[in-house]
Order: C-alpha cells, then sequence, then structure tokens
C-alpha cells in the first residue's frame, strides 16, 4: 500500500490521456466471472458498469470472498466490502474507516495526497471526518429538515405536473432527459437560488464530475478539472451576491456564506462543496426516478399491482432507491491495522463498501433479486448509507419520487419501455443515460 506519509506532488496521472489509461485497463466484459480466477476480480472496473453485468461479479464476492482484495486495478489495490452487515460495520466506525480527501477520499482512484495541489484536489465535508465534517454537514442541515421538505412540495408536485403534461404520446422520447434530469435540475435550481435558465449548467457540471476519465467526453483528467473551474467562477459571482444581501437568505449558498465554519474557504473547497450538493441533489435522484421506469417494465407484475393499487407508491419509493442504488460505493481509508469478515486490513488500505451489492445480500434482504413493490421493511437498504456520512438529501429524493409517481399515475395508463436503455461508464455513480420509452394514448 501506498504509504500515507509521504505526500504526492506529482499530478501527471490527471494529465494522462484517457484513451491510454482505457486501453492499458481494458477488460473483456463479456467473460463470465465465475471464469476468472478470484485474486483477479476487479468489480470496480467501470466498464462493467457500462455493460451492466457487474452484479454478477458481486454475486460471486458474496458467496465465495465477501472481504475481497483487488492487488491490481487502474485505482491500485484495494478491499471489495460486498455484503450487507460488512458494509454497516465500515460506515458506522467512521474512527476506524476514514474519508479524508488527504488519505484517499471517499471514490475508487483517490490517492493519499497529505499535501495536494489545489488546482486538483476538492475538498469537501463529505471527505472530511469529525469534527470538521459535522461543523460544515451542520451549516445546510436546516434545508432538509421536515419543516422545509413540507413546504417544498408543493413545488415539486407543480413542477412535476408541468414536466409530464409537455411529454408527447406515442412517440420515443428519452426519459431520462425528459423527465429525471429535468425535474432535479428544477428542483437544485431553487435550493441554490440561482435563475431556473441556468440549470442546464447545473446538470452539465453534474455529468462532467462522472465523465472526468471518459474518453468519449475528455482527452485527459486534467480537461474536466479545468470544465470544472467554470463552475467556481459562476458559484463565486453567486457567492459575491450572496455576501453583498442585506438580510441572509435561505438558500444553500447563502448557508454556506454566513456558516461559520464554512464562509471562509478557500476556492478549491467551495468548489469541492458546490459539486458534492450538485452530484448528491443531481445524480442519485434522478437515477431512481430513470430506474424506477426501467425496474416496472422489468418486472410487469408489479407494474400491475402498481396501477391496481396506488396507494403502494410510498413502499415503492425505497424498493426502488435499494433496487438502483445510484450511488454503487464508497471508499475508506483504513486509520489503524484492524480486521473485517477475518480478513487482515493494514493501516492505509483502501475499503470499498459496494452499497450496490449489499442491496443484494440474500442473508439480509429477502429475494433481493426480485423488485418487490410491497417488500416487508422496505428501508433496510443500504443506498444512503449510514453513521455520519449518511445522504443528507435522503428524504428530499424520496419525496420527489414519491411526487412523480403520484403524477404519473393521474396521468399515463403506463409507461412502456422503447429500447435498451444506456448505462453510465462509472463504478460510483450507478446511472442511466438514456432510457428510450414510450407513453400509449
Amino acid at each position: 500500500m501506498t504509504d500515507a506519509s509521504q505526500p504526492i506532488a506529482d499530478t501527471e496521472q490527471y494529465k494522462r490521456s484517457n484513451r491510454e489509461l482505457a486501453a492499458e485497463w481494458s477488460i473483456d466484459v463479456t467473460q463470465d466471472p465465475y471464469d476468472i480466477p478470484l485474486e483477479k476480480l476487479d468489480p470496480g472496473h467501470p466498464s462493467l458498469f457500462e455493460a451492466n453485468v457487474v452484479l454478477r461479479y458481486f454475486e460471486r464476492l458474496r458467496r465465495e470472498d465477501p472481504v475481497h482484495m483487488c492487488e491490481d486495478s487502474q485505482f491500485g489495490p484495494y478491499w471489495s466490502v460486498t455484503k450487507y452487515a460488512d458494509i454497516m460495520h465500515v460506515d458506522n466506525h467512521e474512527k476506524i474507516f476514514s474519508s479524508d480527501s488527504r488519505l484517499g477520499g471517499i471514490q475508487l482512484g483517490g490517492q493519499p495526497m497529505p499535501e495536494p495541489d489545489p488546482t486538483f484536489s476538492l475538498p469537501m465535508f463529505i471527505m472530511e471526518d469529525p469534527p470538521k465534517h459535522h461543523e460544515q454537514r451542520k451549516v445546510i442541515t436546516p434545508k432538509f429538515k421536515s419543516g422545509n421538505l413540507v413546504a417544498m412540495e408543493g413545488l415539486i408536485r407543480e413542477r412535476a405536473g408541468t414536466i409530464l403534461d409537455g411529454l408527447p404520446r406515442n412517440e420515443e422520447f428519452n426519459w431520462v432527459r425528459e423527465v429525471s434530469v429535468e425535474l432535479t435540475g428544477q428542483m437544485l435550481a431553487t435550493l441554490f437560488g440561482i435563475p431556473q435558465e441556468d440549470r442546464h449548467l447545473l446538470v452539465h457540471w453534474s455529468d462532467t464530475t462522472q465523465n472526468m476519465s471518459d474518453p468519449d467526453h475528455f482527452d485527459s483528467i486534467e480537461e474536466g478539472f479545468q470544465e470544472l473551474w467554470k463552475c467556481w467562477e459562476y458559484f463565486d459571482a453567486v457567492w459575491k451576491q450572496r455576501q453583498a444581501d442585506d438580510v441572509p437568505g435561505d438558500d444553500l449558498i447563502s448557508m454556506l456564506v454566513h456558516g461559520e465554519s464554512t464562509k471562509d474557504m478557500p476556492p478549491n473547497e467551495y468548489l469541492g462543496n458546490i459539486l458534492l450538493l450538485i452530484v448528491g441533489g443531481n445524480d442519485t435522484t434522478r437515477n431512481s426516478i430513470s430506474g424506477g421506469v426501467l425496474a416496472l417494465n422489468q418486472f410487469p407484475d408489479q407494474y400491475e399491482k402498481l396501477l391496481e393499487n396506488p396507494g403502494l407508491i410510498p413502499s415503492m419509493v425505497p424498493e426502488i432507491i435499494r433496487w438502483q442504488s445510484p450511488v454503487a460505493h464508497m471508499a475508506r481509508t483504513a486509520l489503524v491495522d484492524t480486521e473485517l469478515a477475518g480478513k487482515a486490513i493494514r493501516k492505509d488500505d483502501r475499503v470499498v463498501m459496494w452499497y450496490l451489492s449489499g442491496n443484494r445480500d440474500e442473508d439480509a434482504i429477502d429475494s433481493p433479486n426480485e423488485f418487490i413493490i410491497d417488500r416487508n421493511n422496505p428501508r433496510k437498504h443500504v443506498a444512503f448509507g449510514f453513521g455520519v456520512h449518511r445522504c443528507l438529501g435522503n428524504r428530499l429524493a424520496e419525496m420527489q419520487l414519491r411526487v412523480i409517481w403520484e403524477e404519473i399515475l393521474k396521468r399515463f395508463p403506463k409507461i412502456e419501455l422503447a429500447g435498451d436503455p444506456l448505462y453510465l461508464k462509472s463504478s460510483f455513480i450507478n446511472g442511466i443515460r438514456e432510457l428510450p420509452v414510450r407513453i400509449p394514448g
């Protein structure tokens, strides 16, 4: 393992060609993971997610090696934690397993960098350990309390209705772009207090964070970072506007401007926290909205059950989130030597919690490979994480899903799949890029 006490000043990794890196770490996505030597399994390869074949990798790991070391990958060596109980253990022991960006952060590929280059390092509160994590998180927590969420429901319903009423009938279109992205983009603009016409910028920067290493989008990660710094330029102007306001607003930027632990953030930390809020508010909810339509088409008996009883929507919502698991993983760095499921984890080891796998764990969830909208205890899933880093906007995400489905059922007899979905090339966000559908009528 890399010695975290030694700073990594070399940022050449960000300047290397994405196409060269992709060729260097290519993988045969058609190969059955049961035919690969166990020690060679690398479930974190983004191409496995793009091809939608990674679940079989996790199935084998849960059965044969639930805490699995991959020594050789494009991300360096890492442990895969694939069972529900072990994921819960890691997530609930933040004093053993750190999220600190200087130790590697929360995603595969994060490198220990005690003296990071601020051009390429974007610290954010989810990549801090307590007490700083708590101090910054509590600045924006009031925005997601129940009273504020109740006040937002009417606006979400109005916007969802307008979006749905504008959809074509008997004509194929991309549900992701026309519905999922549109609703989450509008709500993000409201949360930030920026003009609605700028919401597409938020979606663009959210997409950029997930496409940084994709050669079809950027020649290098450095080029992707250059695009992200345009996000800082935009929000730097918003910050200055909020500072000049006579009366503080209740939008997220105003909260950061006036928060004791956030008001003096350097530019890269401000950008990091903005991107955290954008991705948290966009990628997760939009992929659950899309994933629900896909799942109901894959399980038509459940769609009929929903049409017969719309009162099942509240239990269907957490089932959609479990099924889709929009955040596929979170990573940690071991602060001390420890043990997990009989495996010796050494200080500085990188440990990856595969939420997508934990949500398909047969020992924790009954019939986990079935989509069941009236499942008993549907909130038993790890899609939002646990412990101090549990998703701050989980109730807002659930509310948007509930409202959109309530409005869908008022309008449409059914949303039919019109082609195969296209998936995001990312092992972090389990995303759907395109979902071709048709609404009969």
